[in-house]
């Protein structure tokens, strides 16, 4: 059975830091590229960050969070993070993680930045 789930979210003042991550079984993780999505409030989902397979070294990044998020991967844990710094109310949102071409979600993540 496919599972991915997604934690380390909450409440966090503009300009402080979270790390999410993302737990996978179920599929052969190392061979996925993994994306983390956001969907805001009455808003689409959108791709936050992108991380190539197996081995991550390509990196890819939604142009509001270049140089605030950094995506990584960890395939002997079969799990996905997603650190960010410098939190803007912006970035409020239930935040996702996806494997590209697997189908399949997790619950999300609440990240509410606020002062």
């Amino acid at each position: 059975q496919v599972r991915l789930v997604e934690s380390g979210g909450g409440l966090v003042q503009p300009g402080g830091s979270l790390k999410l991550s993302c737990v996978t079984s179920g599929f052969n993780f190392s061979v996925y590229v993994m994306t983390w999505y956001r969907q805001a409030p009455g808003k689409e989902r959108e791709l936050v960050a992108s991380i190539s397979s197996p081995t991550g070294n390509t990196t890819t990044y939604a142009d509001s969070v270049k140089g605030r998020f950094t995506i990584s991967r960890d395939n002997s844990k079969n799990t996905m993070y997603l650190q960010m710094n410098s939190l803007k109310p912006e970035d409020t949102a239930v935040y996702y993680c996806f494997a590209r071409g697997l189908g399949y979600w997790g619950q999300g993540t609440q990240v509410t930045v606020s002062s």
